[in-house]
């Protein structure tokens, strides 16, 4: 049944008067720019995807008022905690927009939230996502929808339920906005903690797809804006062949399974983890590091992406800037016990990852803050390349 507002169309002089749209007897849900109707066949159309992502911990179904999920397993750990992590995926929303492709921010959404709930160890469990949007159209929802579903799938976790919101009148009709919270759980003992990082542990870096969520109100600005949408699809050489649409487009790696694999083969060898989101490696590294010891970071010992680079160069952004704006190439960076070091890169290599020695813990002063170094200042691209000799 149609949802109704009845509104009293006589007015009094002393009482309210009503809004000048408001001149019917009644007004429908629908007339006033939400459509019930649409929103049921969306979740219709989403049903496939959620229950792909499905574990066996899934209790019930989506379309109740809370998605329910079992921690029996957490009763054969020693002391489970409960790790919850919430973000968005920020303006690289304008670009997926402005493509028309919807189907690989989804997976930028659970990356923000799995990769930065997994830096304490936990195995992400499940995942609900809120998607707000100015006109419902349960295609777009559902390309939307299918990147969640596949990024809840490379994150290992169960999308359990979310929200569809409908904002006529405070959005455009095109426009839409991305938010999502995840939960793991990880046993106390075996939580990464950065009060354990000593001086002379190894750097270990995890090589990143591109930009990933970070930077894109800058990256916009200088790459995007008074383009065409032909330039923008525009095969370039410098980009490695693919078009800047496609480049800014290229999704966040979900760094969830090889890492615990990891934990797993090696344990006690990660003493903590780093996910390089906004501000970059300067302002993410040091949030893994205990006061008293600060990282020592070798520019030049990873490569930095095409399209890094490209908008760096487009915003003519010195070093130092970039460091703390853009990943430039490390998505994570994982502080490892020296004795293990090799141990730790064979079992990540197993489990396909491309990994660079990219520094070390140093001491700093003990009553400071932890701070990220960088040495071979001026090297940040000569990775690959005789720096020395084009010198």
């Amino acid at each position: 049944m149609t949802e109704r507002i009845n509104v009293n169309a006589a007015q009094n002089d002393g009482g309210p008067h009503m809004p000048s749209w408001m001149d019917e007897d009644a007004v429908t849900y629908a007339q006033a720019g939400v459509d019930t109707a649409e929103g049921a066949r969306a979740v219709e159309a989403i049903k496939g995807v959620v229950h792909d992502t499905y574990r066996p911990e899934v209790v019930g179904d989506i379309g109740g008022f809370g998605g329910l999920f079992s921690i029996a397993a957490a009763k054969d750990m020693a002391d489970p905690l409960l790790v919850s992590g919430t973000d968005g995926v920020g303006t690289k929303l304008k670009v997926a927009q402005m493509a028309g492709k919807h189907d690989t921010v989804g997976i930028d959404l659970v990356a923000m939230c799995a990769n930065d709930i997994l830096a304490t160890g936990a195995e992400p469990l499940f995942f609900l996502d809120y998607v707000a949007i100015g006109k419902l159209k349960a295609e777009n929802v559902a390309e939307i929808v299918a990147g969640i579903g596949e990024g809840c799938k490379q994150a290992g976790c169960a999308l359990i339920g979310g929200e569809m919101a409908e904002h006529p009148g405070v959005m455009d009709p095109d426009d839409y906005d991305l938010s999502g919270f995840c939960v793991g759980v990880v046993d106390r003992p075996k939580m990464l903690d950065p009060e354990s990082v000593r001086p002379g542990d190894a750097l270990v870096g995890l090589a990143s797809s591109g930009l990933h969520s970070n930077g894109y109100s800058l990256a916009r600005k200088v790459c995007v804006e008074g383009k065409t949408h032909y330039e923008l699809r525009i095969e370039r050489e410098e980009l490695g062949g693919s078009s800047l649409q496609d480049a800014l487009l290229e999704p966040t790696r979900i760094y969830v399974k090889p890492v615990r694999s990891v934990l797993d083969a090696c344990p006690g060898a990660v003493r903590a983890l780093a996910h390089i989101t906004g501000g970059g490696i300067s302002e993410n590294l040091d949030r893994a590091l205990p006061a008293g010891c600060d990282a020592e970071v070798d520019l030049g010992t990873w490569p930095v992406p095409p399209i890094v680079r490209f908008v760096c160069d487009a915003a003519h952004l010195d070093e130092g800037e970039a460091l703390k704006t853009f990943n430039m190439g490390l998505g994570m960076v994982l502080v490892v016990d020296p004795v293990q070091v090799g141990a730790v890169e064979a079992a990540l290599a197993e489990a396909g990852e491309t990994t660079y020695r990219v520094g070390r813990i140093v001491e700093g002063e003990p009553e400071r803050a932890a701070a990220v170094r960088y040495a071979n200042e001026g090297a940040l691209y000569g990775y690959g390349t005789d720096a020395d000799a084009e010198a």
